[in-house]
């Protein structure tokens, strides 16, 4: 796979090795070329004129929507709500999604803050948080996952899809019948998962599902909540104000239908566009495409690196997708990090990656995390596992 033409950055940027896509991809030519369409050709706002600019603004978001419906196989554009990104999706079903106190959450014991913290602010209405441990090497604990169910008190399970700590998968459709078959809801962080395989939210079944655009070579600012029609019917608007509602007085409110309701204010129009560009560029690549090459990649630094580091999570490259994430034993991996980009301009992410939870619960220590994508290659791959020795013989 050679697409490194399609971004301005490597193009004139020959030397960088850029593995910092669990954070924020890289953006192509035709994305940004999209973003700066709306400023030039039709910047206003949406929903409110009645003027030849703004209808033409109405007519792109309409078919942005519909991309996105595409992208993730929805049943209708009622069921794309425009987010600031997966966080902000995140937090409105936690806020809206109704529950009360005794009720119980069950998250996973490697979740993002984005899918930690807005469930911990919940305790503070009487909602439980109930945490599900993964098994040793990080892969999902399904018995431990269906001896939960049969607690009354559980109405709602969110978790993600693909971690951002090793890249492991949980197994979506199987958790979401099973869920199901107890009559409890579904929300899923697809936030590390989006970007990389396709997915079928009408075969997962899922009810809610959230991920961002700056994580899939999209504009930074926006994100998509998915729900079932039904499902963000039940919700109660998260931030309100213009553009959730049909009509006001002084002592009353009626409230939009479908995802107008939960996209209060003017909104990050370039971002809309710029996403639904996203999609069609990562749907004419091809996800499993895209998954394929990268865990390719991940084979070369895995083989390579192995016995020269502890690699965090599975030992097989398959399991992790995109992500190698390592620390060496008495090495500060902030500092391995800096010798990386500043001698051989490879552009890592050391830290615990937003899972102070996880690092905490485990005792690891800080990690160094490569996290691969569709523009990086075999000699990049190589090239890595070559000055990451020389880094760990400099450091010795």
């Amino acid at each position: 796979m050679n697409i490194r033409h399609d971004f301005e950055v490597l193009k004139n940027n020959p030397n960088y090795i850029y593995v910092d896509s669990a954070c924020m991809s890289l953006r192509p030519t035709k994305v940004v070329n999209k973003i700066l369409e709306y400023y030039n050709q039709y910047p206003v706002c949406a929903g409110r004129s009645n003027h030849a600019l703004s209808n033409k603004l109405n007519i792109e978001i309409k078919l942005a929507r519909k991309v996105v419906r595409k992208f993730i196989n929805a049943r209708s554009e009622e069921e794309i709500v425009f987010t600031k990104n997966t966080t902000e999706g995140l937090n409105l079903v936690a806020e809206s999604f109704g529950l009360c106190e005794g009720d119980a959450v069950l998250i996973g014991d490697k979740e993002h803050n984005s899918n930690l913290v807005p469930w911990l602010r919940m305790r503070d209405k009487g909602i439980k948080v109930l945490i599900l441990k993964t098994n040793d090497d990080g892969t999902f604990n399904m018995s431990g996952f269906q001896s939960i169910l049969d607690r009354p008190e559980l109405k709602l399970i969110s978790l993600h899809y693909s971690s951002n700590v090793d890249g492991v998968e949980i197994p979506v459709k199987e958790i979401t019948k099973l869920a199901h078959s107890k009559g409890i809801k579904v929300l899923i962080d697809a936030a590390q998962a989006a970007p990389h395989k396709v997915i079928d939210v009408k075969d997962l079944d899922v009810d809610f599902l959230a991920f961002s655009g700056h994580k899939m070579m999209g504009p930074s600012g926006i994100g998509v909540l998915y729900g079932k029609k039904e499902a963000l019917d039940k919700l109660q608007p998260f931030l309100v104000g213009g553009e959730t509602v049909k009509d006001t007085t002084h002592s009353s409110v009626e409230y939009e239908t479908g995802p107008e309701k939960f996209e209060a204010g003017l909104q990050h129009y370039g971002g809309i566009v710029g996403l639904g560009e996203a999609c069609k560029y990562l749907m004419k690549i091809g996800l499993k495409k895209i998954a394929a090459h990268e865990i390719k990649l991940n084979q070369i630094i895995t083989e390579g690196l192995k016995n020269e580091v502890t690699i965090i999570g599975p030992q097989d490259a398959y399991l992790r997708g995109g992500i190698f994430n390592f620390y060496i034993e008495g090495m500060d991996m902030h500092n391995f990090a800096t010798i990386l980009d500043s001698s051989a301009r490879i552009m890592t992410r050391s830290g615990q990656h937003c899972v102070h939870s996880y690092y905490n619960d485990r005792k690891l220590p800080v990690s160094c995390r490569i996290s691969l994508y569709a523009y990086n290659t075999e000699e990049e791959a190589k090239k890595i596992v070559e000055e990451v020795k020389e880094t760990i013989r400099l450091l010795k």
